[in-house]
């Protein structure tokens, strides 16, 4: 299983640092995948956790919901997420039905009979991840999975190790041996 640390699970979450590990240490209302070991070591996140925490941000953001209340919420949503693949994710939805009930709408479903429910879309969350995890995408054709999936390419040289190199022609000088 591939994880991300600290300053990528805030650019991918759109929460801040200091947010996301009172989130994720202090408060531990969606915990992190591997905790850090003292200063110096920063915690690690999976695409669960990191889609855990971005639907966690919409709630609280845009619908301006007590993350604390629902705490046991996502530790099931956290818990089921181990079991499905990132592809299934692809055109479902999340229906949230109060503070302990809530389950996966598959692509097309419409569960209007389930009562009252707050439902959030997760491909523009899955979008984000794929990128950076290297996770595919569905296929045009159904059934066929991408061969090899994009990687996320930095633009930032340094980034990726690579020194820059001078454009000085190497002097003439003499070399003793």
């Amino acid at each position: 299983m591939r994880f991300v640390t600290t300053s990528a699970a805030a650019r991918l979450t759109g929460l801040s640092t200091n947010q996301l590990r009172e989130w994720t240490s202090r408060r531990v209302l969606i915990p992190a995948d591997v905790q850090h070991r003292g200063r110096g070591s920063p915690s690690q996140y999976s695409w669960q956790t990191l889609l855990l925490l971005r639907i966690a941000a919409v709630l609280k953001n845009r619908f301006h919901l007590e993350l604390h209340a629902h705490r046991e919420l996502f530790a099931s949503m956290r818990e089921s997420f181990d079991g499905i693949s990132f592809l299934r994710l692809w055109g479902s939805s999340i229906a949230i039905y109060g503070i302990d009930r809530w389950e996966i709408l598959e692509a097309g479903a419409n569960r209007l009979d389930a009562g009252d429910s707050l439902v959030l879309r997760l491909d523009s969350h899955l979008n984000i991840l794929t990128a950076e995890f290297g996770m595919p995408t569905p296929a045009a054709v159904a059934g066929q999975l991408e061969l090899f999936p994009a990687r996320l390419v930095r633009s930032d040289r340094m980034a990726v190790g690579i020194k820059e190199t001078s454009s000085k022609k190497p002097s003439r000088q003499r070399r003793n041996a």
